[in-house]
């Protein structure tokens, strides 16, 4: 088998479990996160004034991810720019907006969304690991994502690709988006990300208060926040399922 049809053939594998693999690298985190609170002096921070501003910088760096993600999904159409597991699906192609700025904006918002937790829980040679396992995981994906592009769509896509870089943003020639914000998208394709990151920083910081036995430096701004998250992604779902107030023509 050539090269270029392996890489393929485990980008498709790849993404078609994009969001279980990572799972394992939380499970990692957990156990070094609750190794750091256990053992302070592996974190020079811990147990420091400083410490808290640290925390809040990881969940801001979160927080971007999840923005680029919600700038990028909003102003697409139907069919597009999803959280398909079965496989590629791309009835248009997104060349304005963010698009015309990065090649993957999702995967973009998807490292710094991950980023966050990683850093902290820590450890810096974590932070290194998790970087070059992220490159490699997701150079796959996006490699077998542009080949399906490239054969669905041509020279629009080559002309497109050839001008846009594929991870990091240039702005140098960036469109406004085609389409209007909407919102209504936003709310069915990102409410399991928005639950998800603030279910990691909740479990992080509740596990290490029950392993201190102190709960008098618990976060309860991530507590809430959390609640807050969990409560409105199952009204969301239930909105989605249920009724037509998400539905919205072409997107």
């Amino acid at each position: 088998m050539a090269l270029l049809e392996e890489c393929e053939q485990q980008g498709q594998w790849l993404f078609k479990y994009r969001g279980i693999i990572p799972i394992f690298i939380l499970a990692i985190g957990t156990f070094l996160y609750l190794r750091t609170e256990l053992y302070p002096e592996t974190f020079f921070l811990e147990e420091t004034p400083y410490e808290i501003y640290y925390e809040y910088t990881c969940i801001l760096i979160s927080l971007v991810g999840l923005a680029i993600r919600i700038y990028a999904v909003g102003h697409t159409p139907k069919n597009t720019s999803g959280r398909n597991v079965d496989g590629q699906l791309a009835e248009t192609l997104n060349t304005s907006g963010i698009y015309s700025a990065v090649r993957h904006p999702l995967y973009l918002g998807n490292f710094f969304m991950w980023l966050g937790p990683a850093m902290y829980c820590g450890q810096f040679w974590f932070i290194i690991s998790f970087c070059l396992f992220y490159w490699v995981y997701y150079e796959r994906i996006m490699f077998a994502e542009e080949q399906y592009l490239k054969r669905k769509f041509g020279k629009a896509y080559e002309d497109w690709s050839a001008s846009v870089p594929a991870f990091w943003p240039s702005f140098s020639n960036f469109r406004s988006p085609e389409l209007p914000f909407s919102i209504k998208k936003v709310l069915k394709k990102e409410k399991n990300g928005f639950v998800a990151l603030f279910g990691i920083y909740f479990f992080f910081n509740l596990t290490g208060e029950i392993l201190e036995k102190d709960q008098a430096h618990f976060d309860y701004i991530i507590g809430a926040t959390f609640i807050i998250s969990f409560i409105l992604y199952f009204v969301l779902k239930y909105l989605k399922h249920n009724t037509k107030m998400l539905e919205e023509i072409g997107r």
